[in-house]
């Protein structure tokens, strides 16, 4: 496969969780969203790595790297809407201005 392949689905998945992002209300689908960009960025970071030094890893490093950070926000964000459903009975992301003082 060339690299123009890889980073068409990379831009389709990114595209698709800009989309979800902006117009969902359920801060759970704000989150998935969320999740299909950091995973677009894992295969622009991995595609480039193999088509322009495939003996290096640094691709697959900043990847990892990547996954790790997307879990702690992962692990964050649902505490979050934990909390928030908690106290309002839903976790509709335009009552979370109600946060505020």
């Amino acid at each position: 496969m060339q690299l123009m392949h890889y980073l068409t689905l990379a831009a389709v998945l990114f595209c698709i969780g800009f989309f979800g992002i902006i117009t969902r209300r359920n801060a759970v689908a704000v989150l998935m969203s969320l999740e299909l960009m950091f995973n677009a960025v894992n295969i622009n970071l991995v595609a480039f790595n193999r088509f322009t030094a495939p003996d290096d890893l640094v691709g697959q490093v900043f990847a990892v790297f990547v996954i790790v950070v997307a879990a702690a926000e992962a692990t964050i964000g649902l505490a979050i809407v934990i909390l928030i459903y908690r106290n309002w009975r839903g976790i509709d992301v335009d009552r979370v201005n109600l946060l505020k003082w």
